[in-house]
């Protein structure tokens, strides 16, 4: 079993910066991408950035420049670097999970969430 545990987030002021950690316990060898996603009340998740296994970033939208991941399979963590924050960023974040060798790109596993509200 895998499990993931997000922490870091809260309330932070507009322009500011936080980072998101996710970290891995279990059977960590059968986890291969991490993504961070988010998730504003009443609507789908989206994801926001995601890294292989190897550590190569995945996923560049507009967010590409604020938004940095990074990933230490030593530590079994994931973090999300956030930076320039706007209100509109006001969400719950949550770390997911792609099973390793899997032929499904889908996350498998996911934390708890952690939300964060960015103030104006």
């Amino acid at each position: 079993q895998v499990q993931l545990v997000e922490s870091g987030g809260g309330l932070v002021q507009s322009g500011g910066s936080l980072t998101l950690t996710c970290e891995i316990s279990g059977s960590t060898f059968a986890i291969g991408t991490v993504g961070w996603h988010r998730q504003y009340p009443g609507a789908q998740r989206e994801l926001v950035e995601s890294i292989t296994r190897d550590g190569e970033p995945l996923y560049a939208d507009a967010r590409k420049g604020r938004f940095t991941i990074s990933r230490d399979n030593t530590r079994n963590m994931v973090q999300l670097h956030l930076n320039g924050l706007r209100p509109e960023d006001t969400a719950t974040y949550y770390c997911g999970a792609v099973r390793r060798w899997s032929p499904s790109p889908d996350y498998t596993f996911w934390g708890p969430g952690t939300q964060l509200i960015v103030s104006s």
